[in-house]
């Protein structure tokens, strides 16, 4: 009986270094796994920025367009103007043909 107890000590010892090897393991996963939460939420936050400057990139590259089209409408219209089209000559007489 003694020498019963003497080898389930030896057993629960093993087991208990068998344990804390595992919990060794992993804790050093959950560091990497950690670290790698980190990298990805710094890369996270590198990406929305980006996006953010792609976005007012692309708002003032339409807003440039959308000038140069009022530009064009505008330098229409001052030459139908000038032509006579649109003010002073009567309807259908052919002047803005």
């Amino acid at each position: 009986s003694s020498r019963q107890a003497l080898e389930q000590a030896r057993a629960s010892a093993e087991e208990l270094e068998d344990l804390k090897a595992v919990a060794k393991g992993l804790e050093e996963e959950n560091g990497e796994l950690r670290q790698q939460a980190r990298h990805m939420e710094k890369e996270h936050r590198s990406l929305c920025s980006r996006a953010e400057g792609l976005q007012e990139e692309r708002l003032l590259t339409e807003g440039q367009g959308l000038r140069e089209q009022i530009q064009v409408q505008a330098a229409r219209l001052a030459d139908l103007e000038v032509s006579g089209c649109g003010h002073g000559g009567p309807v259908g007489a052919g002047a803005c043909a």
